[in-house]
């Protein structure tokens, strides 16, 4: 058999130990080229810019996965 607690944790200490668990929500940037929300420091997903430049041909990329 496992260990069992001696005594019941109270609410609070409960509670604060479930401080940190919230969820957050995340942090968008808008697409300097077409402003579309955006994950930061990643290319967008729509029009395929980063940093003011076209990493991605987004017209080609959906040509190919047909």
């Amino acid at each position: 058999m496992p260990p069992h607690p001696k005594r019941k944790h109270s609410s609070g200490r409960r509670d604060r130990r479930r401080a940190h668990d919230a969820l957050e929500g995340q942090n968008l940037v808008a697409c300097s080229n077409c402003g579309e929300m955006r994950l930061p420091h990643t290319m967008c997903p729509k029009c395929g810019h980063y940093r003011n430049r076209e990493v991605i041909d987004m017209e080609a990329a959906e040509k190919k996965k047909k």
